[in-house]
Formats: C-alpha cells, structure tokens, sequence
C-alpha cells in the first residue's frame, strides 16, 4: 500500500470510512470525487490531496509522519522504504545517564556501515547518517535507540521513525526481535547472541581479547540487516490486511 492509497490523514475520515471508500472503488487519490462522501469531509480530502501530491514528489517524509496516525505511519514504508535507514545499537547498558554507547550500524542503499567507540563513532558521523535518511527504521527504537544517542550524543533527531516494534504488534507480534523475526521467518548466520553478550563482548574488547570487537561488531550488523526483511514482511502483512481484499 502506498501514500497515494491512503486517505486517513484527513480530519473526519477514520479506518471505516476509508475501507468504504476502498469498497467503492476508490482506492487511489486519483480515484477519489466528492460525492462519495459528504460535502465537509470531501472538500478536506480533496485539500488534502492538492497539498499531499507535491509534497510526495518532493520526497517530503516528515510531512507524512505528521498527517498519519501514529498507528498508521508503517503506510510511509513503501513509497520511502528506498531512502530508508535502518540502523540498531549495542551498549554496556540500559541507562543512557550511566552508560555508553559502544557500536552503531546503518544499512541503507544496500551497503552496511558500523560506529565504533573511540573509533569513528562521533556525533557528527551519526548525524550524517541520519541527515541522509528520508526515514529511520528501528525495533523499540523510540523508547531505547533514539533517546540513547540523543543524550550519548547530544543530538536531536527529527527524521521521521517508522519503530517496527509497534508496527508487529498491529499483526499480534510481540516480544523481542529475534523471537519475531523467528516467527516470521527471518534466518540468521550466527549463533544466537543477546544484549548481555554484546556488553561482555566490549568488554572482553577493552580488556584486549581478539576477536570480541569482530564477533560484535558482526552481532550488530545482523541486526540492522535484517530490519529490512523484518519491515518488508510486516508492512506487507499489513498492507494485505487492510487493502488486499479489495
């Protein structure tokens, strides 16, 4: 499902009238005529598609987030899913007041890119990362990532965030990433590793162990790699959900 299909955004149309829409064969931006609905709620659609078309073909992401109900955002994922940055990081904690940020990996345009600490995991490297995303992909990382390089960093990202940790729970897929990435499928290369590894792994690091930095660097790598098959079938799920049948 694309922007173009989508017509919640509008104040007054929620999820019913939408799929009446749908049923009707309105199923485009394209295809929407006042007279299928009423005259206030038709005029809003239709202000809201002269405004939306150019902002679509400005690549204007952030205006999207804004318009789309939170639950809603995953809509974005198709139309800036080429632009987008997925990206996952590892700590030696929960506590982002107490503790560090040790690697952070980016995959985007199909190429992977890992952070270092006290290598080249900067602010500025981060921002940049971020500054070329038209959308960040995550798994819980409104409530942990975000946050975490904000105060680690001294950032303020505004790129708009699709977390997918909400988007699974639309289709009743809770948990952690690895038990749904399971369930739906999405295989990994290594044997399983949690968040305690990846602080012992830094650790052993620190204290000069060969090959803990390596076996970490390519535990975070993974992660942000599969984000994208992750989003791929969730927002396809979705979309099947709530637009297949028409």
């Amino acid at each position: 499902m694309g922007i173009e299909n989508s017509f919640i955004p509008v104040r007054g149309v929620g999820e019913a009238t939408e799929r009446r829409l749908w049923g009707n064969d309105i199923t485009h931006w394209d295809d929407f005529h006042s007279a299928a609905v009423g005259a206030k709620t038709g005029k809003r659609i239709e202000e809201f598609i002269d405004e939306a078309r150019p902002r679509l073909d400005a690549g204007d992401a952030a205006f999207f987030d804004d318009a789309f109900p939170s639950g809603d955002r995953w809509r974005l994922y198709e139309n800036f899913s080429e632009g987008a940055c997925f990206f996952d990081i590892e700590t030696t904690g929960l506590d982002h007041d107490r503790n560090v940020v040790t690697t952070v990996s980016f995959y985007q345009d199909g190429e992977t890119t890992t952070l270092v600490r006290d290598d080249d995991l900067t602010a500025e490297n981060v921002r940049a990362a971020f500054d070329a995303a038209d959308l960040l992909v995550t798994f819980n990382g409104k409530r942990f990532d975000v946050p975490f390089l904000e105060t680690s960093f001294g950032l303020d990202v505004a790129t708009p965030h699709l977390d997918l940790m909400y988007t699974c729970k639309k289709l009743g897929l809770s948990g952690g990433l690895k038990p749904i990435e399971k369930e739906i499928g999405v295989e990994r290369d290594r044997p399983d590793i949690t968040g305690r590894d990846a602080v012992r792994l830094w650790r052993e690091h620190e204290s000069g162990q060969d090959g803990s930095l390596e076996t970490l660097i390519d535990y975070n790598r993974e992660d942000a790699v599969n984000l994208r098959t992750l989003a791929d079938e969730a927002t396809r799920r979705l979309d099947q959900k709530a637009f297949g049948e028409y």
